[in-house]
């Protein structure tokens, strides 16, 4: 899920996956994001962090914006590179909270976010307030592309899915 607001700029490499961890810390969480995951909350969905990123930065993250009592589980890449391929690590993230893919929405920001969505049978929906473009999006598969977070929240509120990564 893309939580937090990196700068853009013109000369941005954007096929990256995402800035360092020092620059994670330097940003701000994107404007109504914390709104949308107490909506969701509230309305009873499971929440889980999924991240190319190595797990162990990923949950400093979180816990640097105290955004810890949201998610159920940050799932992410471990050091020596495995499961840094979306598809493996939504795969483990499913078969590890015994959640029905059918059942399931990843939201993301780049394509490899939709493809390991589809992959796995799951929603893919894509938001425009991250790195990707919605031709990016697009071409990775997404079902749904949101361009702001209370879209994302509307879309998530009127499906029957109940978990989100």
């Amino acid at each position: 899920m893309s939580l937090i607001a990196y700068p853009r700029r013109k000369d941005e490499l954007t096929w990256c996956i995402g800035p360092p961890l020092r620059a994670s810390f330097a940003n701000s969480v994107y404007p109504g994001i914390e709104d949308v995951l107490t909506s969701l909350i509230k309305s009873g969905r499971r929440l889980f962090v999924a991240t190319s990123k190595p797990s162990t930065y990923a949950e400093r993250i979180i816990q640097h914006f105290k955004m810890t009592g949201y998610f159920e589980r940050v799932f992410g890449s471990e050091l020596d590179g495995t499961r840094s391929d979306k598809t493996e690590l939504l795969h483990y993230a499913l078969k590890m909270t015994s959640t029905d893919p059918l059942q399931s929405v990843m939201v993301g920001d780049r394509s490899h976010d939709m493809i390991g969505a589809r992959n796995n049978g799951m929603t893919a929906i894509g938001v425009l307030y991250g790195y990707g473009d919605k031709k990016e999006l697009a071409d990775g598969g997404a079902h749904h592309i949101c361009v702001t977070p209370l879209e994302l929240l509307a879309h998530i509120t009127r499906s029957a899915d109940s978990t989100v990564l």
